[in-house]
């Protein structure tokens, strides 16, 4: 059987292996994307869930391509039958798979102590098989394109060409579309519904599908597709950034308290009665020491990250003078208007990345600058290096102060003292407060950076965190041992904050 006419051309057999390629990898490449985006409330979006994902998928497709690769030695109508039924597979695995996340993720989280391997296992468990059958069809049909063609190399491209630019398209129209506009549950749906269809063409050209078998695949299909969008959904709201999720964590319903959760972390909680009052420990220091550095009580401010808004809100109720706030995600601040009494008209907020909004802004001075990029396991590490507290220090007043949270465990501390010793690169004087009773050890620890041109007070305080907690500053000679022995710069072209606060052993 030929496929090429006499002027050269490719007869659309071709067209529609190359067509079932490109729409099987774009599909396959979706999944790959979306896999973060359904880990992140269980674990984080850092660096280890991308690397545990990257990793799990290519396994599955080189699995799946070399399965594919020995069905491919079969007839060709057996082969094509065959792959029909491994992308009933990919249909079935994925639109399991915000269910079987939901199931595993509990006893997996709870089993596998060490966070890393519990990501692996945790990616392993829900998207392995889905990447696995995805991969089958890719060699099978290369495979058909050069047996059925006479310019085998040219058809051998083809396919290769389809797979890539169907990757290209699939993340492509995941990051960009789908998940913005359809969010999670619909576009694993989409997914199915595409395998299904992909499916039935291969059982088409293996010239064996009867239209019993088309009824059942299609109702199969249809029960399929709608498989994930009967799972419970994990957020509230998907934004482009987050799951966002808000708690009532109200003991009177008259005076209420609520949690934001971005993806699996507690980002914050406000009251919307006593706004002063914080209910973190980083929180309760932060607005503090904000207070104590505070120049003057009109002081200007800048915040890095809004979350749910907690200190800016306090700093406003205070009568503190401009507050700007840099909020990357849009939806953010709308949650915390609505769930967390953000009244916008006493702030100035830009939603764009803080370091951003710094750098395009050079005529702006603050008194403050608060940070707040320590979260988990997952630290924007351009948030924290050496040129960026350098872009800190320029656009504070004479007299102004960086405050930025650190987490680390007690026992090591070696995150800690890596931002020590960066801020010590540029700033005159570093402080570091934690509060004053030391935690059992391997537990993590709080602690917030203050850095400008001049001491401040090294008196402890006690404040509401939302129990009266005591802080103090570390005494300056431990600080410097601590930064000496411990520590390392940080900077844009070297920042492994992933390691060092990477969980002790």
């Amino acid at each position: 059987m030929t496929v090429m006419h006499r002027s050269g051309g490719i007869q659309p057999h071709l067209w529609v292996l190359v067509l079932v390629q490109g729409v099987v990898s774009a599909a396959s490449l979706v999944v790959e994307i979306l896999a973060g985006r359904m880990l992140a409330p269980h674990v984080g979006m850092s660096l280890y869930t991308w690397t545990s994902v990257i990793a799990i998928v290519l396994a599955g497709f080189s699995l799946g391509h070399w399965w594919g690769g020995r069905i491919a030695n079969r007839p060709i109508e057996e082969a094509l039958r065959i792959t029909g039924w491994t992308l009933i597979g990919a249909a079935l695995t994925t639109a399991a798979a915000a269910w079987l996340l939901r199931l595993a993720a509990g006893p997996v989280l709870g089993t596998v102590e060490h966070p890393i391997w519990a990501i692996v296992v945790l990616c392993s468990a829900v998207f392995f098989l889905p990447s696995l059958f995805a991969g089958v069809p890719a060699p099978v049909l290369a495979q058909v394109a050069v047996v059925r063609s006479e310019r085998s190399g040219e058809a051998l491209g083809a396919m290769f060409a389809a797979g890539a630019v169907g990757a290209i398209a699939g993340t492509l129209l995941a990051g960009f579309l789908f998940i913005s506009w359809l969010g999670t549950a619909a576009t694993l749906a989409v997914v199915t519904a595409v395998y299904v269809l992909a499916a039935l063409v291969c059982f088409a050209l293996s010239r064996r599908v009867t239209a019993r078998l088309g009824a059942a695949l299609v109702v199969i299909g249809a029960g399929l597709t709608g498989l994930p969008l009967l799972a419970p959904p994990q957020c509230d709201h998907e934004s482009d950034y987050f799951c966002i999720r808000t708690v009532d964590l109200s003991a009177d319903p008259a005076r209420p308290v609520h949690l934001m959760v971005l993806d699996h972390l507690a980002h914050g909680i406000g009251a919307r009665d006593v706004p002063q009052v914080m209910f973190t420990e980083h929180a309760a220091m932060l607005l503090e020491l904000s207070k104590r550095r505070a120049p003057s009580p009109e002081a200007t401010s800048y915040f890095i990250g809004g979350g749910s808004y907690s200190v800016p809100r306090a700093l406003a109720d205070a009568g503190f003078g401009e507050i700007t706030v840099s909020e990357i995600d849009p939806m953010v601040t709308e949650i915390a208007e609505r769930d967390f009494w953000l009244d916008r008209s006493e702030m100035v907020i830009f939603h764009e990345d803080a370091r951003r909004a710094l750098l395009s802004r050079p005529e702006r001075r603050y008194d403050l600058i608060v940070g707040d990029a320590f979260t988990d396991v997952a630290v924007p590490a351009h948030l924290i290096t050496r040129e960026f507290m350098q872009l800190v220090a320029g656009r504070l007043t004479p007299e102004g102060s960086y405050l930025m949270n650190v987490i680390d465990y007690e026992g090591r501390l070696r995150a800690l003292a890596s931002m020590v010793a960066t801020a010590r690169e540029v700033f005159p004087h570093v402080e570091v407060w934690t509060r004053t009773d030391r935690p059992p050890p391997g537990e993590r620890a709080v602690f917030v950076l203050v850095a400008g041109r001049a001491p401040g007070g090294q008196g402890g305080f006690v404040v509401p965190a939302p129990e009266p907690v005591r802080f103090a500053a570390l005494p300056q000679e431990a600080l410097a041992r601590l930064a000496e022995t411990r520590g390392q710069i940080l900077t844009d072209d070297f920042a492994p904050i992933d390691r060092l606060m990477g969980r002790m052993d």
